[in-house]
């Protein structure tokens, strides 16, 4: 059960705000670093994705993310989830500028391992206390292994 106690605003209210901040700075991230003629240059393996399922895949995670987020500060706002989860996201929207801004690609590979790192241990903090909020970070795992196994990979065949 979350204890909203702690918080003066209104559960739903945490968790749209928590959706729209983490889904807007995103989008803000990729819309000004994103994809350009660099990255169109590199050598890519068969299994690279085509660009337009980046957009729909990150709104969707975001989403799941921002619900976490909102059920973690609601239950436990200081608590070594919530201390996590600050750590993923910080990682996560770091990732882009290394990747896209500075080409930066074992940088990014080294803060996708991170991050992978981080979100398995935000669903070991919370399994049992919060199990919604660590299944929501289920697709964000999978989706980051996919990711770092791509970065990594377009790393080696541009090294």
């Amino acid at each position: 059960m979350m204890n909203t106690a702690r918080s003066s605003l209104s559960p739903l209210l945490v968790h749209v705000i928590a959706i729209v901040v983490v889904i807007a700075v995103g989008a803000g991230i990729g819309t000004m670093i994103g994809p350009d003629d660099w990255f169109r240059s590199l050598n890519k393996p068969v299994f690279n994705p085509p660009a337009w399922v980046f957009a729909p895949v990150w709104t969707l995670l975001y989403v799941f993310i921002a619900i976490a987020f909102a059920r973690t500060v609601l239950r436990d706002p200081r608590g070594a989830a919530m201390q996590v989860w600050i750590v993923q996201m910080l990682l996560n929207w770091s990732w882009t500028p290394l990747w896209f801004g500075l080409h930066m690609m074992w940088g990014a590979f080294a803060v996708i391992v991170a991050l992978w790192l981080s979100i398995v241990t935000f669903i070991v903090l919370t399994r049992k206390s919060d199990p919604v909020s660590a299944l929501l970070f289920v697709p964000y795992l999978a989706w980051v292994s996919f990711a770092a196994v791509l970065n990594g990979t377009i790393a080696a065949m541009n090294s």
